[in-house]
């Protein structure tokens, strides 16, 4: 069975810092794109940023830029999503997805699969 597991999510102050993991099983994901979206309690799913087959291309939402970083360790079957100086606004579910492309796109309708999300909440 193909799953994506993300962990590291919890309750943290403004200004701090988490690291997410999104773990792949069942399947290899060496091949794909992998992003990561979030979605606030009564918002619409968001990209917040993606990365590239082998690494060598990262994008992010203009929210993550130059707080949030993503990496990927291929051997693993892992991507990683680091956050710093966290803002109550970035309160959200967060969800890892694999892409359909080798590139990373904006766009959920190229994330073919899912992780179930985890919880990360800012505090003030």
């Amino acid at each position: 069975q193909v799953q994506l597991v993300e962990s590291g999510g919890g309750l943290v102050q403004a200004g701090g810092s988490l690291r997410l993991s999104c773990a792949a099983s069942g399947h290899t994901f060496a091949s794909n794109a992998m992003g990561w979206f979030r979605q606030a309690p009564g918002k619409e799913r968001e990209f917040v940023g993606g990365i590239s087959y082998i690494g060598d291309t990262r994008i992010y939402a203009d929210s993550a830029k130059g707080r949030f970083t993503i990496s990927r360790d291929n051997a693993k079957n892992t991507v990683y999503l680091e956050m710093n100086s966290l803002k109550p606004e970035d309160t959200a579910v967060y969800y890892c997805a694999a892409s359909n492309t080798r590139y990373p796109v904006i766009g959920p309708e190229e994330y073919g699969i899912w992780g179930q999300g985890t919880q990360v909440t800012v505090s003030s």
